[in-house]
Parts: structure tokens; sequence; C-alpha cells
């Protein structure tokens, strides 16, 4: 019987051996941090208390990739140990999930296990732009995608609807245009102090936050504050097509914007001002974020003038790498020739590309650059699982099932692109219809599970557990846990669950 392991680890071997038993109080020696994670599974899993003692022993031994780990567990006790800090965070999530209960109570099977990721990025991002989220709601979606070895957290912190960081050098931002969201439904900031707490709870999870400023398009709300900076909106007949649709009227300047139209805003570009505030904006975002990462946005620009905006996005790269960062755009930005060499192209366009995307990603390889891919009908978590379901989306080549969420291959999407010319992959949350916790977890889970699987685990190829088969089983298998730790998944007809 195949572990219910997500994401599924490179090597496992389950010996037919004595299981080690775990009854209420379970002896936990070595690294403190890694204790704690094993600690508060096995209470909330298992029932047990962790004390110090032997039993199960969690050990830091350099030597081996980042983030790998092993697991050796009989019945005599359980040693488990990682490469660096992360490799041991993951292995005690990994060693959660190993839990088993028959007729005699929870036990760990007798399995040697060797793990390690396939992409140093593996991501989830937060759209709080649309709709605002507090920091507890960030804090747990954190934990939540740790949980399952994903170590980056885009937050996607502007757009037309509000803006969601307060910086310094542009106090008005915060002000004057993070009050309103989609719907006439509350907006909100984060202080300095709020966003150092999620940079904070991040790092204590081996994740790294990847703020992101979008422009110079989805830049309506830096006109409530810094009116001479953008554009009058361009309407076009796809703003109006969304204005019948989705309601929230068409977008005025100086007027706060709750629809859900896109592609109508504009920086003024070539404007000193103009510089000076991407300048400002970057420089004071650099100060707050210790990672290495600044997202630029640069999609779908379409009010903007296309040499101005190659100008634009070539101008934001320099001014981030001036800073010491390294700046990700997504793809589109890569239609610029003199980006800044490095630069990180974030891919949204489809499992199969149109429309020319493909060329604009491969533009950042061959700039120095690389590639996260997030294909819009893979892992574009807003996107309806089911056609009828109450959240999300269909305009990524309709709904996306929990088995087209599984059933792509990252190193496929991107012709010419090597998998080493692959950073990882990240699971965006766009939040459009997205207003609550629980509704992050209902479209998020099961089908984040399936970009883990994508960011961690062995190929397709490479693996005869990379199957839709075996993943749907092994998701099926997480079902006690998630609701043992409070997650509200929507239970997936396409699923066996436990």
């Amino acid at each position: 019987m195949t572990l219910p392991l997500v994401p599924h680890p490179t090597s496992v071997r389950e010996h037919d051996a004595p299981a080690f038993r775990v009854g209420d109080r379970v002896g936990i020696t070595g690294d403190d941090a890694a204790t704690e994670v094993l600690r508060r599974g096995l209470a909330r899993v298992a029932g047990a208390t962790a004390e110090r003692g032997e039993g199960i022993r969690l050990e830091i031994v350099p030597g081996r990739p980042a983030e790998s780990y092993a697991i050796e567990a009989g019945s005599r006790g359980v040693l488990v140990t990682g490469a660096d800090p992360a490799g041991l965070f993951y292995a005690a999530h990994t060693l959660v999930q190993l839990l088993r209960r028959d007729d005699t109570g929870w036990h760990v099977p007798a399995v040697s296990i060797a793990d390690g990721p396939r992409f140093a990025y593996r991501g989830v991002m937060l759209d709080v732009a649309r709709h605002f989220f507090d920091v507890d709601t960030v804090c747990a979606w954190i934990d939540r995608a740790a949980a399952l070895k994903m170590n980056h957290l885009h937050l996607h912190l502007s757009d037309d609807q509000g803006w969601r960081i307060a910086l310094p050098s542009r106090p008005e931002l915060a002000a004057r245009a993070s009050q309103t969201a989609i719907g006439h439904d509350r907006g909100g900031h984060y202080t300095a102090a709020d966003y150092r707490r999620i940079v904070t709870h991040a790092a204590q999870r081996h994740m790294t936050v990847v703020p992101e400023i979008d422009m110079p398009g989805h830049t309506h709300a830096v006109g409530l504050a810094y009116p001479e900076l953008v554009a009058e909106p361009v309407i076009t007949d796809d703003v109006r097509t969304a204005v019948e649709t989705f309601g929230g009227g068409l977008p005025r300047t100086g007027t706060p914007y709750q629809g859900l139209a896109v592609g109508f805003s504009s920086l003024r570009i070539a404007e000193p001002a103009t510089d000076r505030f991407v300048t400002d904006v970057f420089t004071d975002l650099a100060a707050l974020t210790p990672g290495p990462y600044l997202h630029l946005g640069g999609d779908e620009a379409l009010g903007t003038d296309p040499a101005l905006f190659a100008s634009f996005v070539a101008r934001a790269t320099e001014v981030i790498t001036a800073l010491g960062k390294t700046p990700v755009a997504w793809h589109e930005a890569g239609a610029a020739e003199a980006l800044a060499p490095g630069t990180v192209g974030q891919y949204w366009g489809l499992a199969t590309p149109a429309d020319g995307m493909d060329d604009k990603a491969r533009r950042f390889v061959t700039g120095g650059g690389s590639l996260i891919l997030s294909p819009a009908d893979a892992v574009y978590l807003d996107m309806k699982p089911e056609p009828d379901f109450p959240l999300g989306l269909t305009w990524a080549n309709g709904h996306t099932s929990v088995r087209r969420a599984y059933e792509w291959e990252p190193a496929d999407v991107i012709d010419g692109i090597a998998e080493t010319d692959i950073l990882g992959v990240e699971a965006p949350l766009w939040t459009e219809t997205v207003r609550t916790a629980e509704d992050i977890d209902a479209l998020a889970f099961p089908r984040v599970a399936a970009a883990a699987e994508a960011a961690w685990s062995p190929a397709m190829r490479d693996s005869p557990e990379r199957t839709w088969e075996s993943f749907r089983s092994r998701v099926g298998a997480q079902g006690p846990r998630w609701r043992a730790e409070g997650i509200r998944y929507h239970a997936s007809e396409e699923i066996p669950w436990v």
C-alpha cells in the first residue's frame, strides 16, 4: 500500500517490520524548532503529548542538498535527519503525515525515506488587494502552505482596488488608497509592524516573503493618493464586458474602483515624478523585506503604449537591482529588450501557451534570469474547481478540476526551457470572489496539494507514484489531518476521502 504522503518523497521504502508505537506520551530529543512542529502535530492528529526522552530523535546533519532530509523508523524509535533547519522542518511535517492508526492505537510504520525538493522556489500567492486579509489570516495561509513544503509567499500588495502597505516616503498611499475593496467591502493596509510580523512568521517556517507592487498597470488606486502620477482610464470593449458581467461600474479618475475589470489603468510613464515614485516605493519595500525578491508586476498593462511599457519595466528592474534585490515580473515584461540581467519571469499563461506568451517567457532566460511557472489553467487556485462552485472564476480555460490541477508537467510548458531554467512553481490565489479565511481554504484545498507536488516531487516520468490515481488516494488520506488542523477544504467528489 502506498504511504499517504503529499507531496510524495523522492524515495520511500516501507519495511515488513514492527512499527514505532505512539502512546499518550512520546519522547522526543534534538532540534527545538522541529520538535515544536512535531509536538503540535502529534497533539492535533494523535492526541499525544511530546516530552523530552528517547523515541524520536531530530538532528541536523550537514553535507546534503539544501532542504533535504531522511527518516528511518522502526520499532525501537525514529531517527530524523535534515541537511539544514528547513530540511528538518519538512521532515517533521512528513512524520506527522506518516502517523497511522490501527486497532492498537497510533503508530509510525517501519520506513526509510530520503527526500529533497525538485525546485528551489515553491510558492503560493495571496492577493490582498482585491480583498484585504488581516495578519492572522495571512499567517494561517503561511502555516498551511509551509506544511506542504512550500517556501515562498508572494503577496500581491497593490491593484486598482486598493493599496495595502504603509510606506514612509509615500504616506498618502495608505491614507487615501487603502480603504476600499471589490464589491463595497472594507479595505485595509499593513503597517510596517504588521508586515514585519508576517515576514517573521514566514521565516520561522522557512518561507520567504515576495512582495509585489504592480505597475505600470493595475494602478488606479495610486491615483487616489497621487493623481498626477496616473493616466486617465482607457475604456475598452473588454472593460465594458467585465462591467456588464460582474458590475462595479466603469472606472473614473479620482473615484475608488470596486469592480473586476482589468487593463484600464497606467502610470504616466517618462515623467520625472513617476520615476521618483517608483524609486521611493521600491526603496521602502526593500528596507522592509529581508528576502531577495521584489515583484514589480508588469501584467495586463493594456492601457499603456507598448514602447513606453518596455522602457518602464526595464527602468523598474534597474531600480530594484540597484537596491540589491532580484526583480521578478509577470511574463509580459519579457517584451522589453533591456530588462536588468537576472530578472525572474513569472509565466501565468495557459499550460499550452498561446498568443506568444511563451516567447516573452523565454526572454527572461536568454537575459540571464529564470522562470517561475504559474500556468493559470493548472495552478490558479481562484479558478472554480467545478462549474457550479459558488466561489471562483472560469476565464482560464473553464473550471480547473483537481485532476487538471495535478496532471501537468512544469518542464513541458515552455518549449526550449530546460529544467535548470525553471526556478520553481507558484500557485496564485486571486481574490475577486474570496472574502474570508474559509473561502481561501475552500478554493485552495485540495488543489494546492497538487501544486506542492509539482514543485517538490520528482517529475512524473521519474516516479511511479507521480500519477493521478496515486495522488487522489494519497490526498484523500489527508482529510482527517486537515480536519484536525481546522482546514475547511472542499470535499471534491474526485477524491476518495477518508
